[in-house]
């Protein structure tokens, strides 16, 4: 039998790297989320995580663009006035207002040159609101950015949707 040296390799072992015991000034890295901005589909018609409640509508109000955010508020806040009791969510990329449990009365949506808000059973309403739709009980009234609204008609027509059988969507 013929016995084989083995020769054991040296392991080179680098020195310890001594810190230094003198504080860095550099100011310490906080961790910042940062929410991204809503993606504003086409015509500037914020994109919002569908959702119920006045958070998710107050959300898709603040990514209105331009004019068209001053615009929202106005309206949110005649909806809320005239109907107190008023139940909102965001769906389709749209705020909508209605009854719970009863359905939808009226939707919001953006586009480049004006602001539309659809009331689902306009042609219930008097006098009828001014934009016709292909749909035979929708009508719409479309706001653009010089236009002054007549909250005493808006009111009006929000009232009567309101007191109307919602859509179901």
């Amino acid at each position: 039998m013929i016995k084989k040296k083995v020769s054991a390799k040296k392991v080179k072992v680098k020195p310890a790297v001594k810190k230094s015991s003198k504080t860095s000034k550099l100011p310490a890295k906080k961790s910042v989320i940062k929410k991204k901005a809503p993606v504003l589909l086409s015509g500037g018609n914020p994109q919002i995580t569908k959702g119920y409640g006045d958070g998710p509508v107050q959300e898709y109000i603040s990514a209105m663009p331009g004019w068209k955010k001053e615009i929202g508020r106005k309206l949110d806040e005649i909806i809320v006035r005239t109907v107190p009791y008023v139940y909102k969510a965001v769906k389709w990329n749209s705020p909508l207002y209605g009854i719970e449990g009863d359905g939808w009365f009226l939707g919001i949506h953006v586009f480049n040159k004006y602001v539309k808000i659809a009331f689902f059973r306009g042609s219930h309403l008097k006098p009828l609101p001014p934009g016709e739709s292909k749909q035979k009980e929708v009508r719409y009234l479309d706001i653009k950015e010089n236009d002054k609204i007549d909250e005493a008609q808006l009111s009006s027509w929000i009232k009567q949707a309101s007191e109307l059988p919602g859509e179901k969507m």
